[in-house]
């Protein structure tokens, strides 16, 4: 591993055990699948990363004024992999869509008779995307992995690419961009990867999952405001959400395996549901008087942070949607 400019840059075989190690206090629920379109394939001269990763984040900063780089992870043409924004921060990527996400950007441009991708490419996002199916614990379907191509630029809608989308990933990233080329071309190579791994939708033991209502909530190694901040693992930030093993005198465990404990008075109690229509729309207010914002497809997982009359808000957003359509787990 090299880090420089505070990116770090690993092979993936040092990724799938990296990954492995980090600490996430926030719930991931889906990776997005990206091509940069530029820079592409003619801006990599083989030794450029740090640089090219470098100048993806004054773009997004100076241009479209995003806080940070918008993509948690870049992948090259060599295989490479370079971090990018924090695991704990949401990313920039589709509109509305970004809340419990993941994104990677993989350096090119993989529309058809554009950037042909390297053998070193591919391995590199099948085994990513399979490394972290495994280490969030994702189902390999098309609700846990998405293109942005599935999503209305503008409004974030999911039309699985019938209108007003971008190419993005490519329209010959493995084989298409439609939901069906992924599900033909693609998970099948990421399930492969993870033949003999169990891969389940949560753990068992979790008693709930809580929404961040504060800017910035410190992990720390007890139930207790003198205890240590968790090393190596940033505050939890505003909006995400946390699943909670277990709570001590107002403070909640948020991790199975270790002693990661945030203050319970900065969340607030949020329900995971399922969208069991095919298409489901999202108005502006509870009711069907409001106007309609945009639809959720079948199989989508949202967080409901309050009821009123049979509809259910959205955490941290102005969307609504009937109760009578959503399963609850």
């Amino acid at each position: 591993m090299e880090t420089k400019s505070g990116f770090t840059k690993m092979t993936i075989q040092e990724f799938e055990t990296w990954i492995k190690t980090q600490k996430v206090a926030r719930t991931i629920f889906t990776i997005q699948e990206h091509h940069t379109f530029r820079p592409d394939y003619s801006n990599f001269k083989g030794n450029n990363h740090f640089e090219m990763q470098a100048g993806m984040k004054s773009h997004h900063m100076s241009n479209n004024h995003w806080s940070d780089i918008g993509q948690h992870f870049s992948t090259f043409p060599d295989g490479s992999i370079l971090t990018g924004r924090s695991l704990e921060s949401t990313p920039a990527c589709i509109i509305g869509q970004n809340s419990n996400d993941i994104c990677i950007e993989n350096i090119g441009f993989f529309d058809k008779n554009k950037d042909v991708m390297t053998s070193a490419q591919k391995d590199t996002i099948v085994r990513m995307t399979a490394a972290l199916c495994s280490r969030f614990n994702l189902p390999v379907n098309t609700n846990s992995i998405v293109y942005h191509h599935w999503f209305d630029m503008n409004t974030g809608e999911r039309n699985n690419g019938t209108r007003n989308n971008k190419s993005c990933p490519g329209s010959d990233f493995f084989g298409g961009n439609k939901v069906q080329d992924c599900i033909n071309n693609f998970l099948p190579l990421v399930s492969g990867v993870l033949t003999g791994t169990p891969v389940t939708n949560a753990p068992a033991s979790v008693k709930k999952y809580v929404s961040v209502r504060a800017d910035q909530l410190n992990v720390r190694v007890k139930p207790d405001p003198k205890s240590d901040k968790v090393s190596g693992n940033g505050p939890a930030l505003m909006g995400a959400i946390l699943r909670v093993y277990n709570e001590v005198n107002g403070w909640y465990k948020i991790s199975a395996s270790s002693e990661h404990w945030v203050m319970g008075k900065f969340t607030v109690d949020v329900k995971p549901a399922t969208v069991n229509a095919d298409t489901l729309n999202i108005r502006t207010g509870p009711g069907k008087s409001f106007s309609k914002s945009g639809s959720y497809l079948k199989g989508q997982e949202i967080f409901i942070e309050k009821e009123e009359n049979g509809w259910c808000k959205i955490n941290l957003e102005d969307k609504w949607v009937s109760k009578d359509f959503l399963s609850f787990k």
